[in-house]
């Protein structure tokens, strides 16, 4: 049977009985708990001389998981969202993130490319392409038999 972590005063309830001189087994059998729960409590109780939980080693998460499965579900939604607009969306909630850490959560969940796609022709190629054409436009037939079709 799994069980979940013990409660403080159980742990407590554990050393107490250790400190009376009761093995192991006969703690685990009154208290109902497996007696290698009641061996952990009190080698960590031995070592670090408290029996609370001990905080979590690495760097905390920046965003929730609820802010997270928002940001995914939001993603699955719109498919051609990019990463800015994910990113503004994230800060009205109030989570700032980066966009490299938007995408890697992401891909974490299996979605990829969120970059939009770079325009083949920006405005300045555009107006010189059209600046172009407007002073060619009246050139004979025999000068774009020349031009190269791509």
């Amino acid at each position: 049977m799994v069980r979940r972590e013990l409660p403080k005063h159980q742990k407590d309830l554990i050393v107490e009985r250790y400190q009376s001189g009761e093995g192991y087994k006969r703690t685990s059998k009154a208290l109902d708990i497996p007696w290698n729960t009641v061996k952990t409590v009190i080698i960590k109780w031995r070592k670090y001389g408290t029996t609370e939980t001990l905080p979590r080693t690495g760097r905390p998460s920046k965003i929730d998981e609820k802010t997270r499965r928002k940001l995914v579900r939001e993603a699955s939604k719109r498919p051609t969202a990019i990463l800015k607009e994910m990113q503004e969306l994230l800060a009205s909630t109030g989570s700032v993130l980066h966009m490299i850490t938007i995408s890697r959560i992401l891909h974490m969940n299996g979605l990829w490319d969120r970059v939009a796609r770079r325009p083949f022709l920006t405005k300045k190629n555009i107006q010189a392409r059209l600046k172009f054409a407007k002073t060619k436009i009246k050139s004979p037939k025999s000068m774009w038999g020349k031009c190269v079709m791509v």
